[in-house]
């Protein structure tokens, strides 16, 4: 490796972490501030938490690489730009293309490399980081009571406390309807009345202690052996109590982990080799639906008419007397209001199979350009990152302006005409208005000639960006019109005189 490539790459690398470093935390916080209202109030421990910016940081990581590559390598360039290190090299006689050649090898690596973790990566981490949001806004939320509210995400009870003291333990004036034995549908069948409580939980965080102080407890039964079922007397008993413990499982508050092949059947979590078997399959159903359409529509028509060869040279039948005699023939009233609603009753039972057919087709086909995309995807998010490289590393040799102003705006500018172009052409595929290569190709496609073209003006050193070029341009343009204005006075003179 040569001294060129070394001052190169050294420049690119340091940008290149620390870009690829803020583009994934941003994204992430991004993520995180979506799904807030998921995690608040909710009894997490920090290694649960951890594992979810674990999984969904690694989610990130194809979406923050072209960016990470565009921005860097306009730093890079532009910084080298910026202090006239491109012009000394370009002075002894080295083009661009070789100061951009160690980059090109690391732009292709880098696009195999996302290649590489979008296939491999990215499934099992969408995979573990979906599955454990799942639990995490399956979890209830963690006990929470308020004064003069009922409290009913415990399961079996009813709780609720007049005043709340400032530590949140210490209550007074309790109502605890249990029903967790009779069960809702039968009424409340059993209360508690306390003074005063405190409420506490176990070590293991396993279960909720309420001791209760001054109180006493209603308990409403029947006694079914005294009394038959059409004269049952409901019978009260009450105990008085001086202190009670009150000790209920929070089991239903654990984080219960799911099973994660529940969560399988998404695209997101499928590689290569899975979307091309799956794809391929739903490719199968839908010929097989549509060529069975046909076949079982028959089914509700009662005459059909089918030519046959045999009979095809028989002579048509001419009128005669007995023919004449059977068209005189009056048909029953009866028989005539049969036959228009029973062929009313069949057209509407063939139009609603048309239908729910076309639904399930519908279906059957998006669920089915889903896949196709991601597949595709798979490809253009590894080709993007190079495509990102045209066109930073030329447009910052171009810009000559390197930290983090000029090129920051110009990468978000060209990163949302991206993200803006995926996602058009992601609902025009998924919608079945687009062929599916065209959407999910749609933002490579446009942005590579760009790439192309500032790679031209780069080589050619040209002064795109330069705000000295399009005045010396501006200024040309006026002393041209006003020129031309000039002159035709002139001549429209001159022609009068010879008129």
């Amino acid at each position: 490796m040569k001294k060129i490539d070394k001052l190169v790459l050294k420049s690119f690398w340091g940008p290149f972490v620390l870009t690829l470093c803020v583009v994934i935390f941003i994204f992430l916080m991004r993520l995180m501030m979506f799904y807030v209202d998921e995690f608040v109030s909710k009894d997490i421990d920090l290694l649960t938490f951890g594992k979810v910016i674990f999984f969904f940081s690694l989610n990130t990581v194809p979406i923050a690489l072209p960016l990470a590559v565009l921005l860097s390598s306009l730093m890079t360039f532009g910084n080298l730009g910026e202090f006239f290190e491109l012009t000394a090299l370009k002075s002894a006689g080295i083009s661009m293309t070789r100061i951009l050649r160690p980059m090109l090898v690391v732009a292709l690596g880098i696009s195999v490399f996302s290649f590489w973790f979008n296939n491999k990566v990215a499934p099992w981490a969408n995979l573990k980081g979906y599955s454990l949001l799942w639990d995490i806004k399956s979890a209830k939320a963690t006990l929470n009571l308020k004064e003069g509210i009922f409290y009913n995400d415990l399961p079996g009870y009813s709780i609720k406390a007049d005043e709340k003291s400032k530590d949140g333990n210490t209550l007074k004036r309790m109502v605890i309807y249990k029903h967790q034995d009779s069960g809702m549908e039968t009424g409340n069948r059993e209360i508690i009345l306390a003074d005063s409580g405190r409420m506490f939980t176990t070590a293991d965080k396993q279960y909720l202690i309420f001791e209760l102080f001054n109180g006493n407890d209603y308990t409403e039964y029947s006694d079914n052996s005294r009394y038959t079922s059409s004269n049952q007397m409901a019978q009260f008993m009450r105990n008085s109590f001086k202190h009670y413990k009150l000790v209920i499982s929070l089991e239903s508050f654990g984080l219960k982990r799911t099973d994660e092949q529940q969560f399988q059947y998404h695209e997101y979590m499928k590689n290569l080799n899975e979307l091309a078997i799956l794809t391929d399959s739903l490719n199968k159903e839908v010929k097989a639906s549509q060529a069975s359409v046909a076949a079982t529509s028959k089914q509700y028509y009662t005459y059909q008419f089918k030519p046959d060869l045999a009979i095809a040279n028989v002579k048509p039948v001419k009128a005669g007397k007995w023919i004449d005699s059977l068209l005189a023939r009056p048909v029953a009233a009866s028989v005539q209001q049969e036959i228009p609603g029973l062929a009313l009753s069949q057209a509407k039972n063939v139009l609603s199979y048309a239908e729910s057919n076309q639904v399930y087709l519908r279906e059957k086909k998006k669920t089915l350009f889903r896949y196709e995309l991601e597949s595709h995807h798979k490809f253009t998010q590894a080709i993007s990152c190079f495509i990102m490289f045209l066109i930073g590393a030329p447009l910052g040799a171009i810009i000559k302006k390197g930290g983090f102003g000029v090129p920051v705006l110009v990468s978000i500018l060209f990163f949302i005409l991206l993200y803006v172009l995926t996602l058009t052409g992601d609902k025009y595929a998924k919608e079945g208005l687009v062929w599916v290569p065209i959407g999910a190709w749609a933002a490579n496609a446009c942005l590579l000639p760009i790439g192309l073209y500032l790679l031209q003006k780069a080589r050619n050193d040209s002064r795109l960006f330069d705000k000295d070029v399009y005045t010396i341009w501006w200024e040309k343009t006026k002393k041209r019109y006003f020129k031309k204005n000039k002159k035709l006075p002139e001549k429209a003179a001159s022609v009068e005189e010879l008129a």
